[in-house]
């Protein structure tokens, strides 16, 4: 049996710009191609834009959108960090509200945000 020792904190990356106005959905955020950081720890950031069938297909795991032929498969932005260190965890997507761009690890896109109707992204 494997044994991790976990610390928890409320230091949660506040990516909304009107924390009290979103839905989210709960995901599995797939752990393929993240790379682990100094610690060790393979973690997703909170705001990084995912898709990849998810919203019509429940078992499908959330990945990093991508955009092919001017066309993106972007569905929602991670809510919070997920680790996925010892593989594919539950996280939550956030399908609507506003987000504070200066928060996002990455700006989104032009096709991302087209992507993204219900989700406004703000300055």
């Amino acid at each position: 049996m494997k044994y991790t020792e976990t610390t928890y904190t409320n230091n949660r990356k506040e990516i909304l710009k009107f924390p009290d106005h979103y839905v989210n959905l709960a995901v599995t955020v797939d752990d393929t191609g993240i790379v682990a950081n100094a610690d060790g720890k393979k973690i997703v950031p909170a705001g990084t834009i995912v898709g990849n069938g998810i919203l019509t297909d429940i078992t499908k795991k959330a990945k990093k959108a991508i955009t092919t032929a001017g066309v993106s498969n972007a569905e929602g932005v991670l809510f919070t960090d997920v680790d996925v260190t010892y593989g594919p965890a539950a996280g939550a997507m956030l399908v609507h509200g506003f987000i504070d761009i200066a928060k996002l690890p990455t700006a989104p896109t032009p096709e991302e945000v087209a992507a993204l109707n219900q989700i406004a992204f703000l300055k």
